[in-house]
């Protein structure tokens, strides 16, 4: 029994030191990668994407509703400005976007397109935008107060 712990322990502590090792090698590649793009940020050569507004609040809307948004923003970096996807929180809402690099100081948009069918009540959605800015990812929020219809023989006063 005494052997058999002893091989166990033997095993797991060569899994943490294999697996420190793996980790170690990681971040290295991590902080190379930061130390990298924050070299492009400083020689001015990153996009910069500048929203005019992150979020956006629907107000009151009927269930059933198909309501939308246009995000617009501008490139205010020193490169092409590509944005990779646009990827919804929930299948309820569709995007369309510039798919065309944005040059320094064009601008684009981001349609948001929300289907309000069997919603109800306050609602509150992301949309996730990958591109090739130092961050990577920005994220747009927008939200909606959705009214069901009453049912039938309910008072309508």
């Amino acid at each position: 029994m005494l052997k058999k712990s002893a091989a166990m322990l033997a095993i797991a502590s060569l899994v943490l030191s294999v697996s420190c090792k793996e980790n170690a090698a990681l971040k290295i590649d991590e902080n190379a990668a930061k130390q990298a793009e924050i070299a492009h940020a400083e020689a001015g050569k990153m996009p910069v994407i500048k929203f005019e507004t992150m979020e956006h609040d629907f107000g009151t809307i009927k269930q059933g509703d198909k309501v939308e948004f246009v995000y617009k923003f501008t490139n205010e970096g020193a490169a092409d400005l590509v944005i990779s996807q646009v990827k919804p929180s929930c299948g309820c809402t569709a995007p369309e976007w510039t798919k065309t690099p944005v040059a320094p100081g064009a601008s684009g948009e981001i349609k948001v397109v929300f289907d309000s069918n069997g919603k109800s009540g306050k609602q509150s959605k992301t949309v996730n935008v990958h591109s090739n800015t130092e961050s990577g990812t920005d994220v747009l929020k927008f939200t909606a107060e959705i009214n069901a219809p009453q049912g039938i023989g309910a008072a309508s006063h």
